[in-house]
């Protein structure tokens, strides 16, 4: 584990230096597939031993391999964030191997289709749900965290939506869930400064399997990218940059703030 308790300023020079996360341990939920993957293999190409976790092992192993191929180390660890004692045996077994944790990147979400609708068509119980795994899993992984966290000087990099900045129609858990994620963010950073920054990153419409029932409908596709002036939508690796600027030195002044990676699709 990497100690950051006291850390300032870098030197004129040292910028490459900042951004490398050697000698760090970094857990990452919902890192099967999409964003979480690419921020995973992001944290492992910059030095960091990467802990991926989700609740499929085997796209969790194939996680760990692209980690390693861009030469990082990483231990797939199942875990369901929804459920607290399969939250603390992530943490248990992550400290049993590294001997603590210095980054964690909470991204793992949902929007079920339970969740979506007018607000008196929706299934209370998919919005239970939401809740639970974007907000309540992200909370319960940051108190499993918290004791390494304080002890090195960590991060915590919350992954938020632009749905966390701006009401969308027909997503009010999601929204909701967001929303929520932003705000604990800055309430978070403010209780564990200064030996933990706590910041979050506001993707746009992304690539992946999230969103590609979304994408496949042409009328959606073209008004999401008539409202992006970037004129396209990103790709899961372009979160990985933000992610590992955030977990780094490079950031060190950063805490409770919330990093929009989305084109420009919230500027209008």
């Amino acid at each position: 584990m990497a100690d950051h308790s006291g850390s300032g300023a870098g030197q004129p020079g040292d910028i490459a230096e900042q951004f490398d996360l050697s000698g760090e341990v970094a857990v990452v939920t919902g890192a099967s597939r999409g964003i979480g993957r690419a921020i995973a293999i992001g944290l492992g190409d910059a030095g960091a031993t990467v802990v991926p976790t989700a609740r499929t092992e085997s796209a969790l192993e194939e996680t760990v391999d692209e980690i390693e191929a861009v030469g990082g180390d990483g231990l797939a660890i199942t875990s369901d964030v929804a459920d607290d004692d399969s939250v603390t045996a992530l943490f248990e077994r992550t400290v049993e191997e590294f001997g603590g944790v210095d980054i964690l990147v909470n991204n793992a979400g949902m929007n079920p289709e339970a969740a979506l609708g007018k607000p008196e068509t929706i299934d209370v119980e998919g919005f239970d749900q939401t809740l639970a795994v974007n907000l309540r899993g992200a909370f319960r992984c940051a108190q499993e965290a918290a004791e390494y966290l304080q002890d090195g000087g960590g991060s915590v990099v919350n992954i938020a939506s632009v749905a966390g900045l701006v009401g969308l129609p027909r997503q009010h858990p999601y929204v909701a869930s967001k929303h929520g994620l932003v705000g604990m963010t800055k309430s978070m950073a403010l209780d564990w400064a200064p030996d933990v920054r706590v910041n979050a990153i506001a993707p746009g419409y992304v690539e992946t399997e999230f969103i590609d029932e979304a994408l496949e409908n042409d009328s959606i596709r073209e008004s999401l990218l008539d409202q992006t002036p970037l004129d396209r939508f990103a790709d899961p690796t372009e979160m990985a940059g933000p992610a590992v600027f955030l977990a780094s030195e490079a950031s060190s002044y950063v805490t409770g703030s919330c990093l929009t990676v989305d084109g420009g699709w919230t500027s209008r």
